[in-house]
């Protein structure tokens, strides 16, 4: 049984494993280049500027900045990364579950419902903990998720920072529009004490801040770690870019074409196919949806790169009364859960809100534009450096990482631009509707709530020349890109109004599949990583169990073609 990964990201790297763990010979497929861990390091290192994007090298065939083209009336904000591990490589490490609640949106007034439950992929989310290796504790995610009974995360817990105690130790108990709130630990993909029969790849983390886009220590899970333990059986080619899959009469996918670079710096490349008994797409949200639409495939039902979601976030920042200690450890730790769930988000979008640990880097350039304002002032040696470590070390900032429902008008489709290679770019059409916007604006509301609790000084500051800057019931709002696009081949119950069914099989086609965040129908407030984690696995499980089936389709389709030639 020939199986065809296209994408060797979170997902796909994932799904080879298992497929070649029980005798599928797979070949996985990957556009973007091959990266050292020590030679992306030094180029991190070396940078002036350390962008998540600044220790990749990008190639000419498989660009990452400056590739999809946004036709408003918003701009999808995300980055994109195309090379060898793809995202995964340079995420957050975040790996909260999506609440129960957010599998059926739809029935709360907006979004899509799921074909599945959470009690469905619970089993599934555990055996993605333990693949990936997970930090956190049950006990304290069972205060706010329904964890099964007697489960062990693979690792202990990381230690709490100094802020995420100096907040909790005000906020703890307090309320806000009738939520409670509670500081509580996040699940990490990092490696902290291993709990009995767990042994980790890479070492513990050491509490660098630059988990994104690199962790020196290689304590971030990435999914070269899961690429390190492929059978022989899995073979990467990369610098692969997929172009076209084709299907037969019937509907069945036969083939995959490929264009094939070896020089990062031209589009020159030569052409290839590869047969195959099933394809599985993995090549990120955006990409697979290009790749349908270029192939003309799975798209009876209309849907193929519509439903475009990721998590606009907003960001607050302040200085604390006293020193916090912050660029220690991951960007967050801890995180406020309360207003994931509850009454209000069938008027208005919940959100999650993370505890920043990196000061104020993300949301003002610090502490290089505190140095650069300070110099401007007059400051030099002994005052500068008093006036920059006084600032920067009372940083803190909250990120709200607010849900956007399914909307068919936010999509992908083919721009007339061509890339290096002759292949349409992806054009974005991105809105946000007034149910996000009205999230947006209740987490401003509960910042300004959260930071006179604390006593903070509030710093934030959104400019009207920003490109995600808007206003909203006369209140200045903006949104950053989170990162986590989703929903453009979404999972569904029916063929008529979706692209794959609850196993992310295409409905149009019976061995194709397109996995990843793609096929979730709601993104809820969590980070997406672990919950497409579970969903391959899931997906995997299931391919195994349809192995007989796949090699006799597969026969007897190689019979029909031989006798009709």
């Amino acid at each position: 049984m020939r199986a065809v990964v296209v994408g060797a990201g979170f997902a796909g790297s994932l799904i080879a494993k298992v497929l070649g763990d029980n005798g599928f010979q797979v070949l996985v497929l990957e556009a973007g280049a091959q990266t050292d861990h020590d030679e992306a390091l030094r180029r991190f290192q070396t940078a002036l500027v350390k962008t998540p994007l600044a220790p990749y090298r990008s190639t000419v065939a498989a660009p990452s900045s400056e590739y999809v083209i946004n036709t408003g009336p918003y701009a999808y904000s995300s980055p994109y990364l195309r090379m060898n591990g793809g995202t995964g490589t340079a995420w957050t490490g975040i790996t909260p579950r999506m609440h129960p609640e957010d599998f059926h949106a739809a029935d709360l007034g907006h979004g899509r419902n799921w074909p599945i439950s959470y009690d469905d992929l619970e089993p599934y989310y555990r055996a993605a903990e333990w693949e990936i290796g997970i930090s956190a504790d049950a006990d304290e995610q069972r205060q706010h998720l329904p964890v099964a009974d007697g489960y062990r995360y693979p690792m202990h817990a990381l230690p709490r920072t100094y802020l995420d105690h100096a907040i909790a130790s005000v906020v703890d108990g307090a309320s806000i529009d009738g939520h409670e709130l509670l500081v509580v630990g996040t699940p990490q993909a990092r490696n902290g004490k291993p709990t009995a029969g767990y042994r980790p790849d890479g070492n513990l983390c050491a509490g660098y801040a630059s988990c994104v886009p690199i962790c020196p220590e290689q304590a971030k899970y990435t999914p070269h770690r899961t690429q390190k333990r492929w059978p022989p059986n899995v073979e990467l080619r990369t610098r692969c870019v997929v172009n076209r899959v084709h299907a037969d009469e019937f509907g069945r996918i036969t083939k995959v074409s490929y264009q094939r670079y070896e020089d990062d710096t031209t589009g020159r490349h030569t052409r290839h196919e590869e047969e195959a008994d099933v394809v599985i797409l993995a090549a990120h949200a955006i990409e697979n949806a290009k790749l349908l639409l270029m192939s003309g495939l799975a798209n009876s039902s209309d849907q193929v790169g519509r439903n475009l979601m990721d998590h606009p976030a907003l960001l607050t920042w302040a200085l604390m009364p006293h020193q916090i200690g912050p660029f220690r450890g991951p960007g967050s730790t801890t995180g406020i859960e309360a207003f994931r769930t509850g009454p209000q988000r069938c008027t208005r979008a919940p959100f999650r809100v993370e505890i920043g640990n990196w000061g104020w880097g993300w949301s003002a350039g610090s502490p290089d534009s505190d140095t650069a304002e300070f110099v401007a002032a007059g400051l030099r040696g002994k005052a500068l450096r008093q006036a920059v470590a006084d600032r920067v070390g009372r940083q803190f900032a909250l990120q709200f990482e607010i849900e956007q429902e399914a909307d068919p008008a936010n999509r992908v489709t083919l721009a007339a631009d061509r890339d290096a290679l002759g292949n349409p770019r992806p054009s974005i059409h991105y809105g946000l509707s007034d149910y996000v916007k009205d999230g947006l604006l209740a987490a401003k509301r509960a910042s300004d709530q959260i930071f006179e609790l604390l006593g903070a000084d509030d710093h934030t500051s959104y400019k009207p020349d920003d490109d995600q800057y808007f206003e909203h019931n006369g209140e200045p709002l903006r949104y950053w890109g989170a990162g986590h696009g989703g929903g453009t081949h979404v999972m569904g119950a029916s063929r008529r109004d979706s692209v794959v069914d609850q196993w992310q099989r295409c409905w149009d086609h019976p061995n194709l599949y397109a996995v990843g965040c793609g096929s979730m129908p709601s993104l809820g407030t969590s980070n997406p990583s672990i919950t497409m984690a579970a969903l391959v696995l899931r997906t995997a499980d299931h391919l195994v169990s349809r192995r007989v089936q796949l090699s006799q389709a597969a026969h007897l389709a190689h019979h029909r073609g031989a006798g009709e030639g």
